[in-house]
């Protein structure tokens, strides 16, 4: 429809507490934005199992494996953007408008990538310029942002085992330790990444998330106003975790849609529209050609 221009384009990266790749958070996705008139991509990055939607025995310790640890999911976040703006002319992809999406775990390899592009981790690594790596946006929802919130985190879910050991594994799966130390809390929390060329974020959460507090999304939205980068956040009074587009295009009972956390797409897209729009002409061709029938008589 746009007669060969160029479209922007977004790399979608699905929660799934680093054990796997939610469906849900992939291709309903993509498949949204591409109804935005956004070229879609879904990176299915390394986690601790391999096929299908997967969860570990939370009654045992959680056995390393080192291929689902960090850095591997901010490389490859990083590797699948130099393969889309390499292939940007055949695509139609306008480069400069290249951004990055992640929900949950997805949302934590997003905002670390878009604040860390730009480091050695991932410029010397790929062997890449970081204007070659730096995406033009992030969005991010209900994301994991600031690991030195992790002891308050498991604190919080001491009264609910469930949550404890879920939180404890995943931490297994994906910083190789049920907790970090210092020195790796920082180099995985976005949060201490934030610097002068960080892209804008659009942020969101809910207040009663259960599994990620949103003081995650707000310490994010400080370190971006800090910095003076571009930001728009969004909390919902009520939700719980893993929405996805919160619709019953994403849900498997009627529990998990929310009709007013769903307009989290619609703000989005308004967010999206006003900074990153489609290169369109003023006018279209009809009202060009009515124009100057008009301008003959």
């Amino acid at each position: 429809m746009m007669k060969g221009k160029p479209r922007p384009a977004v790399i979608i990266c699905p929660g799934g507490g680093f054990f796997s790749c939610s469906d849900r958070e992939a291709e309903p996705v993509a498949m949204y934005f591409a109804s935005l008139g956004y070229h879609s991509f879904v990176l299915r990055y390394s986690t601790y199992f391999t096929g299908g939607l997967e969860m570990p025995d939370l009654s045992k310790p959680l056995p390393l494996k080192k291929e689902s640890i960090y850095p591997n999911q901010i490389r490859q976040l990083g590797q699948a953007m130099l393969v889309v703006k390499k292939n940007a002319e055949k695509w139609l992809i306008d480069p400069e408008k290249n951004g990055v999406c992640g929900f949950s775990a997805g949302g934590h390899v997003a905002s670390l990538y878009a604040t860390r592009y730009n480091e050695p981790v991932l410029t010397d690594y790929l062997k890449a310029s970081a204007k070659d790596l730096k995406p033009a946006f992030s969005v991010i929802d209900y994301a994991l942002t600031d690991y030195h919130l992790l002891d308050a985190d498991l604190r919080n879910k001491e009264n609910s085992p469930m949550d404890y050991a879920f939180m404890k594994a995943s931490n297994v799966a994906y910083a190789g330790v049920e907790f970090p130390d210092e020195n790796l809390e920082s180099e995985i929390s976005p949060v201490d990444h934030v610097d002068s060329d960080t892209p804008p974020f659009f942020i969101w959460a809910t207040a009663t998330d259960p599994l990620v507090s949103p003081i995650h999304s707000l310490r994010m939205a400080e370190a971006l106003a800090e910095h003076k980068i571009p930001y728009e956040i969004h909390v919902f009074g009520e939700g719980g975790h893993g929405l996805s587009l919160s619709s019953q295009a994403v849900v498997g009972a009627k529990s998990d849609i929310n009709s007013t956390v769903a307009e989290w797409t619609n703000m989005c897209a308004k967010w999206l529209e006003k900074n990153f729009a489609l290169d369109l002409p003023a006018k279209s061709a009809f009202e060009i050609m009515k124009e100057k029938e008009e301008n003959k008589c």
